[in-house]
């Protein structure tokens, strides 16, 4: 069994959360995985979403940020 990080967690749960509202267009058993999937799905959640999606989708920003700075420090 993988364990998933918080942050995936949380990405996992925001999209479930706004699947049927802002992500009506992808598959129902869709996760964003890349950079760039993620940043799509945060971007029509955050658009198309109401304020508490646009205040969950920044602070879930801000987790991805700073996980991707931890991770360049380390190379």
């Amino acid at each position: 069994m993988s364990q998933t990080l918080p942050v995936e967690a949380a990405l996992r749960q925001l999209t479930d959360d706004y699947r049927v509202r802002c992500l009506w267009f992808l598959k129902a058993d869709y996760y964003p995985v890349t950079p760039a999937d993620r940043e799509r799905v945060l971007h029509s959640i955050e658009r198309h979403g109401d304020l508490e999606a646009f205040r969950r989708v920044t602070e879930l920003r801000a987790w991805l940020s700073q996980q991707s700075n931890d991770a360049s420090a380390v190379s």
